[in-house]
């Protein structure tokens, strides 16, 4: 995995393979960020990083010049090596070890952009229910967007601020608004 743009791009980052991830492909997070290119002055947004594995996002986020990254994940090892690959490339982010879902339902900020990345065989309910938890709880700012990762064979439901879905290889965005 390579980050792909700003002042980190070109880094190659090498994850264990005893971490439970998917990293995001190159080709797809190529893609998402020329969208959010078109909408963001990234050194200016808060960003919330779910499902975040590797940590994968929020580098590239870092990378644009975002410095409000709180990145969260369940597996202890991926908080780890969050941690450590943060360090090495000397850029801050706050790594939280959490379950999603109570996160969402407890925490009291609110983000430019809500990225989330769940496994792909997480139940569909449970993806629904990040938008439903984000919408309710209004955890977007006023322009603010989540993005949630999936297998394109997926289909979201069409509520709680549906924006678009668009597919990369894969894998499919779909795009909520506040």
């Amino acid at each position: 995995m390579r980050i792909v743009s700003g002042h980190l791009k070109g880094r190659r980052i090498k994850a264990p393979k005893n971490l439970p991830v998917r990293p995001t492909t190159d080709m797809a997070k190529e893609a998402l960020f020329n969208i959010l290119n078109n909408q963001y002055y990234f050194d200016k947004i808060s960003v919330l990083d779910l499902f975040a594995g590797t940590g994968n996002i929020s580098y590239e986020f870092a990378s644009r010049g975002s410095a409000q990254i709180t990145t969260v994940d369940n597996h202890f090892g991926c908080i780890k090596f969050i941690n450590k690959t943060t360090e090495d490339l000397e850029i801050q982010l706050s790594a939280i070890k959490s379950d999603v879902f109570k996160f969402l339902e407890q925490t009291p900020q609110k983000f430019d952009i809500i990225f989330a990345d769940p496994p792909y065989d997480l139940k569909l309910e449970l993806f629904n229910l990040i938008s439903k938890i984000v919408a309710e709880r209004m955890l977007l700012n006023e322009e603010g967007v989540l993005i949630i990762e999936h297998a394109k064979h997926s289909k979201l439901l069409k509520e709680n601020g549906f924006l678009q879905t668009r597919n990369y290889g894969s894998s499919a965005f779909t795009f909520f608004k506040r």
